[in-house]
């Protein structure tokens, strides 16, 4: 059997396009603001983007980026290991440890990459990773790298975690591993009652707070501060891609542990470091969560807001606890006219359909951010209620 065979017998994607429905690498043409330029012209409410801050098109951002730029060049032809380590870096980590209240900090080049090295590295063959089982496909990539072996336990089921946790072989090291905001859903870990667990059994715990940093807790810390349990967190995982305003991830934690994996992950050791731009981008948007927390006020009305709208019209938008909020409408082809429909009448959203949801759960996913308008809301929410009717996802 040709190895390429799989490929040529593919044809989901293109019988999608044929259909017209086909909802995904839609091509802007500006920046993530509340309102994009589509590369056709068209001008669409911006309801798809993770710009929860909406800082990448700050000119703050960008002076300090071209600013780096102009000084270190495009790249840094190198790993952070050999000669790719720049003072922006280790001023960026220290920032990072010092905001997060953690001893110590380490970039990757990207955030899925920090699941990667962090986990692979730290799962030996007497160790279990015990992860929800709606975590990030970083993680289960990030585990399943390792020597260790993977238990799952049902989404945001405490007993289910605890079954797992006695399952564990004596003298096995257990890590606890969860996403602090849950990307689709919008939901949250409960991490009170696994904190408690962790506890319990002895185990650590690590949270890929990529949805969270910048959004929640009084200081923007994340899930952990927002619940009063960072003390109990051993390592938490965040990104530059969504409230930082660029591309990049890091993992905080205590010295010692951060030691190991800056010498031993191998998604950081063996990839180039982190462009100085983006270095740049990410410290200045930090300064700018630092020094304006009416942002994140702003944004938690905004999606006090559309949460009460969607509901009060009738739609199911799940347990979302964040500015992330979904939109279930169970049939996978439902969902992708939905999509092509609402971007018809001027509102981008994304598209989740199975596998990445369970079956019948397809959902359209919307998310928000702190620039936007009650103008642009109203726009999606009219819009949101003559399409839903439409395909009859609300009723008439």
């Amino acid at each position: 059997m040709d190895v390429f065979q799989k490929c040529l017998d593919y044809h989901t994607a293109q019988d999608v396009r044929a259909a017209g429905l086909y909802p995904y690498y839609r091509t802007l043409a500006s920046a993530q603001d509340p309102e994009v330029v589509m590369a056709d012209g068209q001008r669409l409410v911006m309801l798809g983007s993770n710009n929860y801050l909406g800082l990448t098109n700050h000119p703050e951002v960008k002076a300090a980026a071209a600013a780096a730029l102009a000084r270190y060049g495009t790249g840094c032809a190198g790993s952070r290991l050999l000669n790719g380590s720049l003072d922006l870096h280790e001023e960026l980590e220290a920032r990072l440890a010092s905001f997060m209240r953690r001893e110590a900090a380490l970039t990757f080049s990207t955030g899925y990459q920090v699941n990667l090295g962090t986990l692979s590295c730290l799962l030996g063959r007497h160790d279990v990773a015990i992860l929800d089982a709606l975590d990030h496909a970083s993680i289960l990539d990030g585990a399943r790298l390792g020597f260790g072996k993977i238990y799952k336990f049902q989404h945001n089921d405490l007993a289910s975690l605890e079954k797992k946790l006695e399952a564990v072989p004596d003298g096995w090291g257990r890590l606890i591993v969860v996403d602090g905001v849950f990307s689709m859903e919008g939901d949250l870990a409960p991490l009170p009652g696994i904190a408690a667990l962790k506890r319990r059994y002895g185990a650590r715990l690590m949270v890929d707070d990529a949805h969270g940093l910048g959004v929640l807790g009084a200081s923007g810390r994340g899930t952990a501060e927002h619940f009063g349990v960072e003390a109990d967190v051993d390592l938490v995982m965040g990104t530059f891609s969504k409230s930082l305003a660029a591309i990049g991830g890091f993992v905080a934690g205590d010295a010692a542990i951060l030691e190991y994996i800056r010498h031993t992950a191998r998604s950081a050791i063996f990839s180039a470091a982190l462009p100085p731009a983006s270095a740049a981008a990410a410290l200045q948007a930090l300064t700018i969560v630092e020094r304006e927390p009416e942002r994140r006020k702003q944004l938690l009305e905004v999606t006090a807001y559309m949460k009460r709208e969607l509901r009060a019209l009738g739609f199911d938008t799940g347990d979302s606890d964040s500015p992330v909020i979904p939109i279930v409408v169970g049939d996978d082809l439902r969902a992708m006219r939905m999509v092509k429909r609402l971007h018809e009448e001027g509102v981008f959203v994304n598209c989740v359909i199975s596998p990445a949801v369970p079956e019948g759960r397809a959902m359209i996913r919307t998310s928000y951010m702190a620039t936007h308008e009650r103008a642009h809301l109203d726009r999606a929410l009219d819009a949101l209620a003559r399409v839903g009717r439409e395909l009859g996802v609300l009723g008439s």
